[in-house]
């Protein structure tokens, strides 16, 4: 393997050759904030909050789309990137619901932790926002998924994971300019649309547009204890965590899908049946010629054991 050394921030770091700046500047403890990116995914370079200066180029450039070269000298944090960050959370923050303090994601949320970080508020303005009668909804038809358009950043990042698994596909990029939105199909709900509610999407969400709603409220990031462990649905093994509150084993969460996993909805509420307490009540996607419908099911029937279940109980009889 080939390497090369680059000076990030006054850092002398040596990274394999390929990488992008993103990728490198982690190797050397620099987190550079982003929005659209993701290792696994097509890189668009859509949200700009990664620039960086390069001695040497003329301009600004996304640090997610730049590769490192040999004796590159970056700066990750100079005035103008910095002036560029607020610049770009400003207008972000101008067009987003100030519920921070109510949101299901406060406390794990990117948009608030760089606000934070570089000290961007909230102003009060007369302008409209995507969370207006006209921009905005909150779509509640799914009992996995909860998508609250006002939110969205459209970073596209739910648009790209969904379209890795061959035969998904089901969000895209509808509308334009200021109506610009991400839809479902051909803009239907969730329940309406092909979603199999797999939840890459929720997983890929930087911000609050899309939660599972099958730990939505369980408790603040800060209230649960943790603990990862894999699923045992299928050879894949994803990655799912536990969640604990006061002792109690309160949700099943999906994590980031690696080395191809897929993620499933039958995997994680197996996970969850396994540890979770008291899990609520399944729903069953029933798709029909004109309608697609969820249905309150049994444990059994959603996770196709039904036939299985007798023939244990005949069996232990």
């Amino acid at each position: 393997m080939d390497f090369i050394t680059l000076t990030i921030d006054g850092k002398k770091v040596t990274v394999p050759k390929g990488l992008n700046l993103v990728e490198a500047a982690k190797r050397a403890g620099i987190e550079i904030p982003t929005f659209c990116y993701d290792k696994d995914l097509p890189v668009v370079s859509s949200c700009r909050i990664c620039v960086v200066e390069i001695e040497g180029f003329n301009k600004p450039v996304t640090a997610c789309s730049t590769p490192a070269q040999e004796g590159m000298v970056v700066y990750t944090e100079s005035e103008q990137v910095v002036n560029i960050r607020k610049t770009i959370l400003r207008l972000m923050l101008d067009n987003h619901p100030s519920d921070c303090l109510t949101c299901s994601k406060n406390g794990s949320c990117k948009l608030q932790d760089y606000a934070y970080r570089y000290d961007v508020q909230f102003r009060i303005h007369d302008g409209a926002r995507r969370g207006s009668e006209i921009a905005g909804f909150t779509d509640t038809s799914s009992p996995y998924i909860l998508r609250d358009e006002s939110k969205c950043i459209l970073c596209g990042k739910c648009v790209r994971t969904c379209a890795v698994v061959p035969d998904r596909n089901i969000l895209n990029f509808g509308g334009r300019g200021f109506d610009t939105k991400v839809v479902a199909d051909s803009d239907t709900s969730l329940e309406a649309s092909n979603c199999v509610s797999c939840n890459r999407c929720v997983v890929a969400c930087p911000v609050g547009a899309l939660v599972d709603r099958r730990t939505y409220r369980a408790g603040r990031v800060w209230e649960l204890e943790t603990k990862q462990v894999k699923c045992k649905s299928c050879d894949y093994g994803c990655n799912m965590e536990v969640q604990k509150k006061d002792g109690k084993v309160v949700a099943v969460n999906a994590l980031h899908p690696e080395n191809g996993r897929p993620l499933c909805l039958k995997g994680r509420l197996l996970t969850e049946l396994e540890y979770v307490e008291e899990p609520a009540k399944p729903f069953k996607k029933v798709y029909g010629e004109n309608k697609n419908e969820f249905i309150e099911s049994s444990w059994g029937e959603v996770l196709e054991l039904d036939g299985v279940l007798d023939k244990l109980i005949k069996l232990d009889e």
